[in-house]
């Protein structure tokens, strides 16, 4: 990010600690760890990738911190963070670090405490409390912790909170709706990925293995200084069934599709896109058939995402859509209310149709409330992504339909009025796919 959009997520993250106080009000305090470095082998480490709850309320990136919010007066907000002092030998073998005035000059915090001082700290930060929140469960190590500090001996005329609450839920409801600036963002992701795909599009048919596409997307996210929000699915022919496929070892079959399900992120922020096309170029007739029945499911439940709707009619009207269509084509051969009734569809598209969509690729949010699915609103950002899968060893079917795996995928805003989509600049039209795949 540059100097304006640091100085705008702190800003952020100054409001969201000020919201999270008030909705817990001034008997409470909310204690949330930050991620820790990854063992991957020996003593080489993954990525750091910061825990997605700290970096929402804090916007800062090193492992082990500690943050602890607290609401004074009223909604007055008070953040104290422990993080690690400032080391010239650490710094000299990974690289600089905030250290603690930085956490108050840069970060925005009330107050800022080295790590070795949390367990001598924490019972003065929780004592005359009555409520202490956290994200119970996800670190059983900080949980003891936690635990232990609020059985600390209480000083004279003064008591330790009795009570641990899980803050996700409270949490999780302010990371659903996004505001401006995290919109602004996801499109930056949603249109490096878009660049990726269609780069990988562009190029196609100079290409031989699964493996040489995935390298061309990581180009694209590394040139322009992201990473990719998760492991890229690019699965050639029956691959493209396997749901989950993160092989991408396999060498490109000339007269199968494609499906390339890949996306980078930004400041965080995840995109999630998924486009499927002929590596030769041109879609066959079945081929064809079926891409257009999903695209077809795409575009109604696209449609069916805005203010006046719930969740489930998004999946509903993608799986109504792919339902007749299937039918239509004889891939299922009973009635299309028969196959409804029965869910014979969901042998070939056995997925929802998406998922919210932010800091996480599969975000968090509730998607039934009180038992029922939730009102769509504005702010709230979700993946639609129906698909068809046929195995090819479905004897079931007609050989023309085997090994056929199609997925359409596109990141989509709800607004006050027509559904904003993200990736809206990835062509997905068969036209369309085919003279981006030819034009050279």
């Amino acid at each position: 990010m540059n100097a304006s959009d640091t100085t705008r997520l702190l800003g952020e993250c100054a409001r969201r600690r000020a919201d999270l106080a008030g909705m817990i009000g001034t008997g409470s305090v909310a204690v949330l760890p930050a991620a820790s470095r990854k063992l991957r082998s020996n003593d080489v480490c993954y990525p750091f990738r910061q825990d997605s709850d700290f970096w929402y309320l804090s916007g800062f990136n090193e492992p082990d911190a500690v943050l602890v919010i607290s609401s004074e007066r009223g909604s007055d907000c008070h953040a104290t963070l422990f993080c690690a002092p400032k080391d010239p030998q650490q710094a000299r073998w990974h690289g600089d670090h905030a250290g603690l005035d930085a956490a108050c000059e840069v970060y925005g915090m009330h107050a800022a405490h080295p790590l070795s001082a949390l367990d001598d700290m924490m019972p003065q930060l929780l004592h005359g409390r009555e409520r202490v929140y956290s994200k119970l469960g996800q670190d059983a190590a900080f949980d003891q912790r936690l635990i232990g500090w609020m059985h600390t001996p209480a000083p004279a005329h003064g008591k330790m909170p009795d009570r641990l609450v899980d803050v996700r839920h409270l949490l999780h409801e302010l990371r659903l709706f996004k505001s401006r600036f995290e919109l602004e963002q996801m499109q930056r992701a949603a249109d490096i990925s878009c660049r990726a795909h269609a780069r990988v599009m562009a190029a196609i048919r100079s290409l031989h293995t699964e493996a040489q596409v995935h390298a061309l997307l990581q180009h694209e996210y590394l040139s322009h200084g992201h990473e990719a929000a998760y492991p890229a699915i690019v699965g050639s022919g029956d691959n493209a069934c396997i749901l989950h496929y993160t092989d991408n070892n396999q060498p490109l079959q000339p007269d199968a599709l494609l499906l390339v399900d890949s996306g980078c992120e930004v400041a965080a922020y995840a995109a999630d896109i998924s486009r499927t096309f002929p590596v030769n170029g041109r879609f066959s007739g079945a081929q064809r058939a079926l891409y257009e029945v999903v695209l077809q499911a795409q575009l109604a439940a696209i449609a069916q995402a805005n203010k006046s709707q719930c969740w489930d009619a998004v999946h509903d009207a993608a799986a109504a859509s792919i339902c007749a269509g299937l039918c239509a084509l004889g891939v299922i051969k009973e009635s299309e209310q028969t196959a409804m009734e029965s869910g014979r569809y969901e042998k070939y598209f056995m997925h929802k149709t998406g998922h919210w969509l932010g800091l996480d690729v599969h975000d968090v949010g509730d998607y039934r409330v009180n038992d029922e699915s939730r009102q769509l609103e504005p702010g709230m950002v979700m993946t639609v992504e129906p698909g068809i899968y046929i195995p090819a060893d479905d004897e079931s079917v007609d050989v023309r339909w085997r090994g056929i795996g199609v997925r359409i995928e596109d990141d989509v805003v709800v607004t006050r009025d027509q559904p904003r989509v993200l990736s809206a600049a990835l062509p997905k039209a068969v036209d369309d796919i085919e003279a981006l795949i030819n034009a050279g």
